[in-house]
């Protein structure tokens, strides 16, 4: 999905906001079917909760694909998967949570490796669209505590996913009206059908992997992301990766392992 947003932005000079939405925009409608025939409801008493989790979401969403547009495909990637870090800072600083060994061990190797990826930040002049895709992982660590607050409370993933979609789809339309539209063409059209689609494969995807997996194992295979990131920047957009940044990509990956373990192994 990632080098489809890439591809389309650079090649088709289509902008963020209209990716966004095509995004968002086929989960939506396919969750929606799939309820009316199942027969089930999207009437909820969390309403709330779903706008909040949404609106971060979109947010989250809008960023990572901002940071598609100006960086490297891992470096964007990677910056994405820092919502461990804002996970534990939340934590600690919001949800008044006791900061484990694990948690400190997961924060610092976090910490650590966003320094290691701004280092050739500063010295490619790109600090500023570094540091507004990293602020993304802000907003996702807020949504994805807020998908567990729902959880708790017995909200089904399919209901979580479809008020996030619509939501991100209605913001992002909003937008991209504002912005301007590119017309609909053979060219872009695998595109669109490509980021609707591999986005919705993998919302399922990783919904069923923690339903029937155990999480430590579904978080470490989910940094694949990472890796997957990484080659395909080399194999079709022709990129490079420096040392501070490997470094950083691995250091960010080991902290959201250790986020993942259980607290009796961490200790």
């Amino acid at each position: 999905m990632s080098i489809l947003v890439k591809n389309a932005g650079t090649k088709l000079g289509m902008h963020l906001y209209e990716l966004a939405f095509w995004r968002s925009l086929l989960p939506a409608l396919m969750i929606f079917c799939g309820t009316l025939v199942r027969g089930q409801t999207l009437k909820t008493p969390f309403f709330v909760g779903h706008i909040k989790r949404s609106v971060a979401g979109t947010t989250a969403l809008l960023l990572s694909f901002y940071g598609l547009s100006q960086l490297p495909l891992a470096t964007s990637v990677t910056l994405n998967y820092t919502s461990v870090v804002f996970i534990a800072i939340l934590s600690i600083v919001w949800l008044k949570e006791t900061p484990s060994i694990k948690t400190w061990t997961a924060l610092l190797m976090g910490l650590g490796g966003i320094c290691l990826m701004l280092q050739p930040a500063f010295e490619s002049d790109r600090l500023i669209e570094t540091l507004i895709t990293l602020s993304g992982g802000i907003f996702t660590a807020f949504a994805l505590l807020q998908v567990r607050a729902l959880s708790f409370m017995g909200e089904p993933a399919w209901r979580i996913v479809f008020y996030f979609s619509a939501v991100a789809a209605a913001i992002s339309a909003v937008l991209a009206t504002w912005i301007g539209w590119h017309s609909l063409t053979v060219e872009s059209l695998p595109y669109i059908l490509g980021i609707g689609g591999a986005g919705l494969l993998a919302q399922l995807a990783m919904t069923h992997a923690y339903h029937v997996g155990q999480k430590f194992t579904v978080a470490a295979l989910s940094y694949l992301t990472v890796v997957f990131a990484a080659i395909y920047g080399v194999v079709f957009a022709g990129e490079t990766i420096g040392l501070l940044e490997i470094l950083g990509i691995v250091a960010v990956i080991l902290a959201g392992m250790v986020s993942s373990l259980p607290e009796k192994t961490a200790q």
